[in-house]
């Protein structure tokens, strides 16, 4: 699992371990400015990241196991997952690269949800 941890006034996030998957994640939370920068320590001892928090991001995810999503099926995940349809979004791996659920839809592709975050 991912070990998030609140460091001081909770304007850093500590989550360990890093991971590709993470670190794409975490770019279209930023894309989408729910956060700030995040540096990715990757060092012999440690593999981990410090996410800037903003004050924006209300919730984040991971959805386990990763479900197939059909482009016909994205709304119905995300009258489930978020708390409305003008804002939040879902993370998905894709044949094109991991994205959220309106770019998949841009992109006319379905592909395995991650998670979320609103």
């Amino acid at each position: 699992g991912i070990n998030a941890e609140y460091m001081g006034g909770k304007r850093q996030v500590l989550i360990r371990p890093s991971s590709k998957v993470i670190i794409k994640f975490l770019r279209v939370m930023q894309k989408h400015e729910y956060i700030g920068d995040f540096e990715i320590i990757d060092n012999h001892r440690s593999n981990k990241i410090i996410v800037e928090l903003n004050g924006r991001l209300n919730k984040t995810g991971v959805i386990s196991p990763r479900y197939d999503i059909s482009l016909g099926s994205i709304e119905k995940w995300v009258l489930n997952l978020l708390p409305s349809r003008q804002f939040g979004f879902i993370v998905l791996t894709t044949s094109k690269g991991i994205m959220d659920h309106e770019e998949a839809k841009k992109k006319n592709v379905g592909g395995k949800i991650l998670g979320f975050f609103y």
